[in-house]
This record gives C-alpha cells, structure tokens and sequence, in this order.
C-alpha cells in the first residue's frame, strides 16, 4: 500500500442558522465532527496477462460496509482532450451516481488542468478505491441490539471501526451528519491529490478561505458542484464547506455560479473556467470557528425522521408569502447567531487570556445549573473573583442566546406550519439544558426530529462519573419521552477540514481496506 493515497473529511453539525444558510445575506454557525469519511486510493494490480492492448483502464469502487458495494468503472479517452467514465453493469444492477459523477468530473478536470497523456500516465492500469465512513454517519442502534448492549457511549466505543450495516447503501439509516458531502469530498480532493492535479501540500494549512491553499479551494469548489449535480440541485453548501474547511462561520456562495454546469449541456463546457479558485464568482466565505476549551459538543440519533427537503419547501414557501415578517425575524435570528459565534470565540480568548480563571469557572459552572451559575454572591459581588466572574458572564451569555435562537426558530416553524423544533424535542432539549454543567443545545439545521446537540462543560481531571456528559448520558438512556434517544460518538473535530492521513494512522482503516485487498 505505499502508493496508496489516503484523505479524510469530516461531517458537520448546523448549530446556528437552519434555513438562513440558505440566503448569501445571512450565515450559520457549523461544526465539523470527528467523525470523518476516509478515501483510499491505491493503483489497481497489473493483471499477470497484461499487455499495452490489455484493454481500457478500470477503476474500482468499494464501500465494505454495506451489501452489494462494489462499483467498476471503464476509463475511455475520446480524443487529445475528452475522457469519460463508464459504469460496468454486474449482476446486482446497483449503481452509485454520487461515485460515478465524482470520478467523472475530477478526471475531466484532471485532462483539462494537465493532459490526457499526464492523466494516463498517474492512472496507469487503473485505481482501487476503498470508501468508509465512521460509524456516526448510520444508525448503530440494530448493531447494539445484535449484541444486546444499551445504547450508551460505551457501547458504541466498543464496536468495530467501519461497522459492517448489514444493508445495502440505499437501505442504510443515516444520523445526519452530512455523510454524502464528506464522501464526495474525501474522495474529489483524494482524486486531485492522487491524480496530482493539485500540489502535495494541499492540505498542509488550515483554517478558513482566507488561509487555505489554491488546492484547497479547487477541492472545496469541485466537491461543490459534483455533490449539487448528484442531488440534482444547488444547496447551500455548507455540508461541503464544513467537510473541507472544518468549523466555520459559513456565507454560501451565489447558485449562479454552478447553473452553466448544472443544465443538460453543461456536461459539454469545460470545467475549470467555472470551478477555478480564481473565478471571482465563488463569492462564499467560511470564516475560522470553534467551540471553547473545555466544552465539549454532544450528538443524540433521536429515531424519528424528518423530511427535509419537505421542511425547507414549506418555510420558504412562508417566507416568500410573508416577506416583511419573515425578515423581521430572519434578521432577529441572525443577530443572535453571530451574537452566538462571537460569544463563543470570546469564551476561547477567555481561555489564553487567563487559563487559570478559565479551568476554575468551567470547573465551578459544571456542578451546577446554568440558573445559578453567578448566585453564588462571593463571585457576583467580590472584585477578587472579577476574571472568574467574566468568564462564568460570559458562558451565561452563550447559555442565553442558544436559548434564545429556539425560541425563534420554534416561533418560524409555528409561523411556517412546519415543525422545526417540535414540541417532544422541546421537552428532551430542556430536560438536557437544566442537567448542571450544560451551556445550551437544540435541534441542528432544518430541525425536524431527526437529532438534537448539546454544548457541554467538559472540566480536567474531573472523575468520569461527575461529567456533565455523563449526566446527560444518563437523562438520554432514562428519557421515558415520546422520542428514543441514542447517543453518538462525534464531538468537534480536531483536524480542520479535508486532512491527508497515514494508512496505519487510523485505526482499523488497513485492515478493512487490506480485507477488501484479498
């Protein structure tokens, strides 16, 4: 495997800003997770009958999780300037249009950035591509039954790295993380690396647009448009943004830019003048974000599923209808959202500010309610405790506004008719918001009964068992609502965005990649 390839990209969390993403005038808050999908890509083994006339390059496909994964495609070159990418059909007649648009575009790309004699050279007799997904990215809950464990952290932690779902791909129940943008990311940018479309030092340098590399934002523009021609519309974007950037305050980019290429003769344009970096109209912004020193981010599957697609239809079809209100609170929602992401910034300055003020406040607001967290007067009168009092001031402050961004958003959906925040997730949501050492939580993205998060308290040396996580962990597995709650295992991520890994680096990645080898 030494001329394997190896890319991963995370999925995301939308803490702040469902449905507001979806204009360029406002922004969401979005969190990337741990958990990452994993591209590897490796040359395919010359065949012992192999010859120049051997026949068209192939590239295989493979996702061992899921039943009947295993896609083949023939690489034919039309001419000094033209490829195209064929699918095999096999005996199970299954097809991957996320795949197959992937690897057809980043190679078009590849010809016209490079040659067709360069993209054959990097290709040589053909690619085996090996695709996982942490096991956040689908319901593990028939996986915990199986083995007759509680669906508890613990139990999660102890099954297998890449999870075999037992089910064919379109079958798979999936926790919302964005598992299609962090596939087609890992596996675009791993293809323009590979392929070496793009320098090997890429993804050396992270943060947001204005530190990442021409690599980067090539990546970032080309998993872009292959993942809004696989779903057949422009999004926002911002699952894409987050898997190659990471944290962020993300602004969308205006749909313009991608309808050349998105109507039924847009397969015939060349693609660089339009993905290009330097092509002005890619006028989205993802500016560097994260969550403050010991907090940590918490992730709830709740089994009920949404309709998305349904949910945003249906608010803006409202505020389409009801312009003048609908802005009116728009704006109030995105005033608290950047009020949000600052505050939370602010918590991080906190931190290098005065680290010693910083542990004493996270580790004191931990053991309460957020209530009480300044009644304590020997810190909200005594000017001696006057940096703990800023600190605790401030995480008030987050508590407050993420309080108030439900409030609003549920006023939209009653407002829309749609249930945004719906009132058996308004009772878990405030079940875990007054458990101690809990900053805020809610219902991400387009809302719906899909998922809630949490911000939580996350003190050092603190025994397990008197973690705020671990007190949430508990109203999660005794929670007698009308909703089923089962954890996951993701918190924020640490790597920024798309991160080229070492093979034996991640755990249980070469042995499912080397099983499927054999």
């Amino acid at each position: 495997m030494a001329a394997s390839t190896v890319v991963s990209s995370p999925g995301k969390v939308l803490l702040a800003g469902g449905y507001l993403v979806l204009d360029p005038a406002y922004s969401g808050v979005v969190v990337s997770t741990s958990s990452r999908f994993y591209t590897v890509i490796a040359p395919l083994p010359r065949s012992p009958r192999a010859d120049a006339d051997a026949g068209p390059i192939q590239i295989r496909v493979r996702s061992p999780q899921f039943l009947e994964a295993t896609w083949l495609y023939f690489v034919e070159f039309d001419g000094p300037d033209a490829v195209r990418v064929e699918p095999v059909a096999d005996v199970t007649g299954s097809k991957n249009k996320f795949v197959h648009l992937a690897l057809q575009r980043t190679l078009s790309l590849a010809v016209e950035l490079k040659s067709v004699g360069t993209l054959q050279n990097a290709l040589a007799h053909g690619l085996d591509i090996t695709i996982v997904g942490d096991n956040d990215f689908y319901s593990q809950r028939a996986q915990l039954k199986a083995r007759n464990l509680p669906a508890t952290l613990e139990s999660l932690s102890k099954l297998p790295a890449f999870n075999k779902t037992g089910v064919r791909l379109q079958d798979v129940h999936k926790t919302g993380l964005g598992s299609s943008a962090a596939l087609i990311t890992s596996l675009v940018s791993g293809l323009l690396l590979h392929l070496n479309v793009i320098p090997a030092d890429s993804f050396a340098t992270e943060g947001g647009t204005a530190a990442a590399s021409e690599g980067r934002k090539l990546a970032h523009n080309l998993a872009q448009y292959v993942h809004c021609l696989a779903q057949g519309k422009v999004g926002s974007g911002f699952d894409v943004s987050a898997a190659v950037f990471g944290s962020q305050l993300y602004t969308r980019f205006d749909p313009a830019v991608l309808e050349p290429l998105m109507s039924d003769s847009g397969s015939s344009l060349p693609l660089n003048p339009i993905i290009a970096p330097s092509n002005s109209a890619w006028d989205y912004r993802a500016e560097p974000f994260k969550l403050p020193p010991q907090t940590r981010l918490m992730l709830a599957d709740v089994d009920a599923g949404s309709d998305t697609p349904s949910l945003v239809g249906k608010v803006l079809k409202w505020r389409k209808e009801n312009s003048e209100d609908a802005k009116a609170l728009w704006d109030t929602i995105d005033g608290l959202n950047q009020a949000l992401s600052k505050t939370l910034l602010k918590l991080s300055e906190l931190a290098a500010e005065n680290s010693t003020a910083y542990r004493k406040a996270v580790k004191y607001i931990s053991t309460i309610q957020s209530v009480q967290w300044l009644a304590n007067p020997n810190i909200a009168g005594n000017d001696n405790h006057s940096a703990l009092r800023v600190v605790i001031e401030a995480f008030i402050e987050a508590h407050n506004l993420s309080e108030g961004i439900r409030e609003n958003m549920r006023a939209m959906g009653e407002r829309a008719g749609v249930p945004i925040e719906p009132p058996e997730q308004t009772a878990l949501v405030d079940a875990c918001v007054s458990v101690a050492g809990v900053i805020g939580g809610g219902v991400p993205g387009a809302g719906g009964y899909d998922a809630i998060w949490l911000l939580v308290c996350d003190p050092a040396n603190c025994p397990p068992e008197e973690l705020p996580s671990s007190r949430v962990e508990r109203v999660w597995s005794t929670y007698t609502g009308k909703l089923d709650v089962s954890p996951l295992l993701a918190s924020e991520s640490v790597a920024k965005g798309v991160h080229v890994e070492a093979l034996d680096a991640v755990s249980g990645l070469a042995e499912v990649v080397r099983a499927q080898s054999q």
